[in-house]
């Protein structure tokens, strides 16, 4: 059977970006060289640092972004743009280079998160898809490190489909466990990344039956006695009793999802040991974020399933991150830093890379921009033991390092998320509102 082909990503994006496009290649300036950056300008209020994913989404996205005869077709039917951008766009590659920070990693406001290279024409057109998929799945990512953070050790699982877009679902379930969930219900998602699945069932197979116990019955019969059953369509303490009776002491789990979840959680756990059945796990569920996570942490609970709040962002739904352009091949043919200078969307001119500084005790101190003459940004590489460079290389020549991508991309972000959140100073991962935990400084080079 062949695959089928992956849609095209071409139209995924902002109608400007064609007719700024246009405009370009009319006037002679679509060719010069371009370096536009993606950083956000501030945290959501309360956060103290974001968490950065989609990468490997937008770098499988670049090989999707053709402009094939139907998207080709409707351009020209709606006038959109004329016909020489058509003939461009008809061999649109992008061919330059894209350096960042690798999925996973923490960001704070100026953070250089990307930073794209190439002709204005091939890398203007990329500006809404970069943005559209980082700033989804960074929200995500970030909502979900505050919940994995919350857990301690617990493991937190994604099962938030039934609350978002159809494919921004497969994004979000990506993007948390790139923050440190340990499964997700989505199984397109588990498909297509590699991710564990996880899901036995619902209220309505109870009520599907003439009773609980039957309920119960079948499903162990179809799963096994390491299935999780649900015990709250009813009483809770009968449906303990009943879900034992059909599993017996080696039931897996049971999953609460109403109450006082808490105080339910303190009492199963001590109608489970007083049945013998001390294995038996405990998760739960319902509209959890991760102040009720941290809320339980005294209480008996074993995993956690959060579904809305997650695919959400936890009340910050976007991280605000922004494409500018900051530097740009002049009529004299030399590469010169430009900025906006709007109040309150002021942009850095120049290509920028990024390290942190970390103290004595190993974790970060500050987040360091290193600006300059653009050769000198361009060729630095850390001399001073204390700074971790953060830019690595995602695209160069058009060509997408594979490290990046797929299931092994996901594993990939997932470590470096671990070791990136370890790094944060102490008192980083509080759910409190704070400043950003560490302060974002400049190193000039030459100064």
């Amino acid at each position: 059977m062949t695959a089928p082909q992956a849609p095209s990503a071409a139209l995924l994006t902002d109608r400007y970006e064609l007719t700024m496009l246009q405009a370009a290649l009319a006037d002679g300036t679509a060719d010069r060289r371009c370096v536009f950056e993606v950083f956000t300008r501030r945290l959501p209020p309360g956060r103290r640092y974001g968490v950065l994913a989609g990468t490997g989404r937008v770098l499988e996205s670049l090989d999707r972004f053709r402009f094939g005869a139907a998207e080709l077709d409707w351009l020209a039917q709606a006038e959109v743009v004329d016909d020489a951008t058509l003939a461009y766009l008809e061999g649109y590659r992008f061919t330059g280079s894209i350096v960042g920070y690798a999925e996973g990693e923490v960001f704070f406001p100026s953070s250089p998160v990307m930073v794209v290279e190439g002709s204005f024409a091939e890398a203007v057109l990329l500006e809404t898809l970069v943005l559209s998929i980082l700033n989804f799945d960074s929200a995500v990512a970030s909502a979900a490190s505050r919940m994995t953070s919350a857990a301690v050790d617990r493991p937190v699982l994604e099962m938030g489909s039934r609350r978002a877009h159809e494919d921004a679902a497969v994004a979000a379930a990506r993007a948390a466990v790139v923050a440190g969930f340990v499964g997700t219900s989505n199984l397109e998602a588990g498909r297509r990344y590699g991710l564990p699945t996880i899901g036995t069932a619902a209220h309505a197979f109870t009520l599907l039956h003439d009773d609980e116990a039957d309920a119960f019955a079948s499903q162990v019969a179809a799963l096994g006695t390491g299935t999780t059953l649900l015990v709250d369509t009813y009483d809770v303490r009968r449906g303990v009793e009943l879900a034992l009776a059909a599993a017996g002491t080696g039931l897996g789990a049971v999953r609460l999802d109403s109450g006082d979840l808490g105080v339910l959680a303190h009492e199963v756990r001590a109608q489970l040991d007083a049945a013998g059945a001390r294995g038996t796990k405990i998760t739960v569920t319902s509209d959890l974020d991760e102040y009720a996570i941290a809320a339980l942490a005294v209480a008996p609970v074993d995993s956690y399933g959060v579904g809305t709040s997650v695919v959400t962002g936890s009340g910050a739904p976007t991280c605000g991150m922004v494409y500018k352009l900051v530097a740009r091949e002049g009529g004299d043919g030399v590469l010169a830093p430009v900025a906006k200078a709007a109040r309150g969307k002021t942009s850095v001119g120049g290509r920028k890379a990024a390290a942190r500084r970390l103290g004595a005790d190993g974790r970060a101190a500050e987040e360091v921009l290193v600006t300059g003459a653009d050769d000198a940004v361009r060729g630095w590489s850390a001399t001073d033991a204390t700074l971790r460079p953060l830019h690595v290389p995602l695209v160069a020549g058009g060509v997408v390092d594979p490290r990046w991508v797929g299931a092994d991309g996901v594993r990939h972000a997932a470590e470096r998320h671990r070791a990136s959140r370890d790094e944060l100073p102490r008192g980083a991962r509080r759910l409190s509102a704070d400043e950003a935990a560490v302060p974002t400084v400049t190193l000039r080079l030459g100064d």
